[in-house]
């Protein structure tokens, strides 16, 4: 029997995929892209130099900065019980000129 081909080992870490969720897009986050910005949904407990990490690896971009926004999750009531969405991290990312994350398309 033939031994199997090993697969390539990716050039980007797992650990990206776990810092960067999704894409977070709205109104305002198109107005944002404008001036090379560009939002993405975070980990919790993801800091900002993770996030910059995870953002120049998977779209070979340049990053010149991230800010972050905390938004705590509201209590509703469902059939009359309360209950607490969760909390979600954003991250805006500012790119260097001249460059573009286009977030409508898979990595």
């Amino acid at each position: 029997m033939a031994k199997a081909k090993q697969k390539a080992t990716p050039s980007v870490e797992v650990g990206h995929f776990d810092v960067i969720l999704a894409p977070h897009i709205t109104e305002k986050t198109t107005l944002l892209s404008e001036h090379n910005a560009v939002v993405f949904k975070v980990a919790n407990d993801a800091t900002k130099p993770q996030i910059k990490a995870a953002v120049e690896a998977l779209f070979n971009v340049s990053v010149t900065g991230v800010n972050t926004i905390t938004s705590k999750g509201k209590t509703k009531r469902w059939k009359g019980r309360p209950y607490t969405r969760s909390d979600v991290k954003k991250a805006i990312v500012t790119l260097a000129e001249g460059q573009s994350i286009d977030v409508t398309t898979g990595i």
